[in-house]
């Protein structure tokens, strides 16, 4: 790592500073350091040349000195960058493990170096006195340092008129999505269009939440400027150092996302939220439903696409070009696998290199690789390895059958016997090891289940293998298997995992980092048809083009259109033929498609479908068992709980008890 310097932020952890975050490094942080009172959370965005910081980074020690060069600004576009959070970290992402997908043995953890706060908030344990996830603060200090950027940045003196508005453009892309972040966690908030300066009256600083659909407005705006022309460039130019940086299919791939969430039911005619009013009694959720918010989502949806595709954004599959061509089979899951591992591949409209997911080296949030992945080789049994991140049972279960329905609807299953052992064929040996026992729901499911679920004896291509079927390693979870899962539930997520891992002696696991992907265009495929379905005007489910985006997905996934399976197949054979089932048919659909990529999380919230969800119990196979009888029988790990409070994050007590204005979120 280069240029290494150490600070302390705010909460006073150490933060490492390293060059530009573009080409997969992390961007100059310029944390303010000087610990000035908070008004409600909102103190850092007073603005002073002389005391905005106390650490003088590489000489700068003035806002005049930051923007006195190009090479300086470009550091503190960096800074800009640097607050989003560490997307995919089960420390850092409140998606992770607060939704469900996963569990880890909570006694455990700490032996891994990694916390457990999305657990505690899936159990609901959230609390308004120290917030799981709080980023209040830090998300409107990087709204101040944005703002700072935007006010100086036309003061460089070394820079070209279309740098300067492109760095500027990206800024507002910034600003919209640290504001979409706090809206989303937090509802109406008090929105910052520019700094405060510090010589205004304190009345001015007490701010006041904003209503909701004022704050989607303003995240708008801001994206509208940030895509209008050709500020922003349709692709990055340089390649090794650009990458990450925000481009225009970026941009209107988070209108559209942005425009979506505020039309979804938790924002649009949401009378839960009636009482939520500020002391004035400005009402700051409007509870009439407005059906004209899903027809600009799809127009949104559409822009975002058609930018993709002169950008070359295309859904990803894999090529096949091996001296000995892959199976069919294999061919689509190894498409699935790396539509999400291959850094930077065909279909990711936007990847956070804030988080880069990595698979050893360090014990911390981000080594997913490490914690979904397993020995598979008899020879590294006694390899160092974690796998202690575990797909739960009613995840896994949640995957269509290879018909392209689900489990409950497939009329061509026995769901009394699911749980029953059933040994693998060879025309199975793809999926389950030939000539081993796992139970009856392994087998005969969809593409996803088999290309991002490591289950018991089934097979996981590659590990070092890449272009020879004969070698086709398999998992064991069981005790006295390979890959016990210590800490999980006895599946793991393949889905973090590139194909190309693997153990290459008893103490180094060979794994290719990358940048998490954010946007994939099979999300925004998804998001069109959705907007589609609930547009009135559109005319929903006899749309042409809703069909047409879901069922590419779905042929990507190598399945049948929705049509064809669900009238071939299913127990509801017309059930597409409402827009109430087909909305049903596309949330399921986002939750296989984009599983375990922390969508889940944000999806039911703005769906309020969050109540039923967390019903479910978290639940895994028998680890500490080797008899297959015994393993696979289905324990309770832990509850979940989720009432109308959950919705969104509390305000901290403390900023509340500074900023009076400031109300609180209902139920806390």
């Amino acid at each position: 790592m280069k240029n290494k310097n150490i600070i302390k932020n705010q909460t006073g952890r150490l933060t490492w500073l390293c060059k530009s975050p573009f080409g997969g490094f992390r961007g100059l942080l310029l944390y303010v350091a000087l610990q000035v009172p908070l008004w409600g959370g909102l103190g850092g965005l007073l603005t002073s040349c002389g005391d905005w910081l106390d650490v003088v980074p590489e000489g700068v020690a003035t806002i005049d000195m930051a923007f006195n060069s190009r090479e300086q600004t470009l550091h503190y576009l960096a800074t800009c960058y640097s607050y989003m959070n560490e997307s995919g970290s089960l420390n850092d992402d409140p998606a992770m493990l607060g939704a469900g997908e996963f569990w880890t043995d909570i006694t455990m953890t700490s032996n891994y170096n990694f916390d457990v706060q999305g657990i505690f908030l899936a159990q609901g344990m959230q609390s308004a006195t120290v917030p799981l996830f709080g980023y209040w603060s830090r998300w409107y200090l990087a709204l101040r340092d944005c703002n700072i950027f935007l006010e100086n940045i036309g003061s460089v003196p070394d820079m070209l008129d279309m740098e300067r508005d492109q760095w500027a453009a990206e800024v507002k892309f910034l600003k919209a999505w640290y504001h979409f972040c706090l809206v989303r966690a937090y509802g109406p908030v008090p929105l910052v269009r520019e700094n405060i300066p510090i010589s205004s009256d304190i009345s001015k600083v007490k701010v006041v939440r904003e209503p909701v659909d004022d704050c989607f407005q303003y995240i708008v705006e801001l994206l509208d400027e940030a895509t209008e022309g050709d500020l922003l460039p349709m692709q990055v130019m340089d390649i090794a150092a650009e990458l990450g940086r925000i481009t225009k299919p970026i941009a209107l791939a988070l209108k559209a996302k942005v425009l979506l969430t505020a039309a979804s039911p938790l924002f649009n005619g949401n009378d839960e939220q009636a009482t939520l009013r500020n002391r004035d009694g400005t009402q700051l959720f409007n509870v009439a439903y407005d059906a004209s918010k899903w027809e600009k989502a799809a127009v949104a949806c559409r822009e975002a696409i058609e930018a993709c595709r002169r950008a070359d954004i295309e859904l990803y599959e894999f090529p096949n070009t091996g001296v000995n061509k892959l199976t069919d089979t294999i061919v689509t899951q190894m498409s699935l696998r790396n539509a999400f591992t291959l850094r930077w591949n065909s279909e990711i409209i936007w990847a956070n290199t804030q988080s880069i997911v990595r698979g050893a080296n360090l014990r911390d949030g981000r080594q997913l690789q490490m914690y979904s992945g397993c020995k598979l080789n008899t020879a590294w049994r006694d390899a160092t390895a974690y796998m202690g991140l575990g797909v739960t049972l009613n995840t896994a279960d949640m995957f269509y059958t290879e018909h392209g329905i689900p489990l409950s609807e497939d009329k061509t299953r026995d769901n009394d016997a699911l749980y029953n052992l059933r040994t693998a064929k060879t025309a199975e040996k793809l999926y389950v090891k030939e000539g081993t026992a796992t139970v009856d729901i392994h087998f005969d499911r969809e593409p996803r289940f088999y290309a991002w679920v490591g289950f018991d004896n089934g097979i996981w291509y590659g590990h070092g293998v890449t272009d020879d079927q004969a070698v086709l390693w398999h998992q064991s979870s069981k005790a006295d298997g390979v890959d016990r899962a210590i800490m999980g539930t006895g599946n793991n997520a393949k889905k973090f995992v590139p194909y190309t891992n693997m153990f290459t002696s008893m103490t180094n696991y060979s794994y290719t980092p990358y940048a998490w992907p954010m946007i994939r265009l099979s999300d925004l495929y998804l998001m069109y048809a959705e907007a589609l379905n609930e547009s009135e005007e559109l005319t929903g489910a006899g749309n042409d083009e809703m069909f047409f985006y879901i069922d590419e997905v779905r042929k990507r996934a190598g399945l049948e259109g929705v049509k064809e399976s669900w009238g071939a197949y299913s127990s509801r054979p017309t059930k597409y033929n409402s827009k109430e089932g087909m909305r049903e048919i596309i949330q399921h659909e986002r939750m296989i498609e984009l599983c375990f990529e922390g969508q889940r999380f944000w999806d039911v919230r703005r769906w309020k479908t969050a109540p039923e969800m967390y019903r479910t119990p978290i639940d895994g196979w028998n680890t500490n068992a080797s008899d297959p009888a015994a393993f696979y029988t289905p324990r309770v790990l832990t509850d979940m709980k989720f009432g109308i409070r959950d919705y969104f994050w509390p305000v901290r007590n403390s900023d509340i008890s500074v900023n009076p204005n400031l109300v609180q979120n209902i139920g806390w």
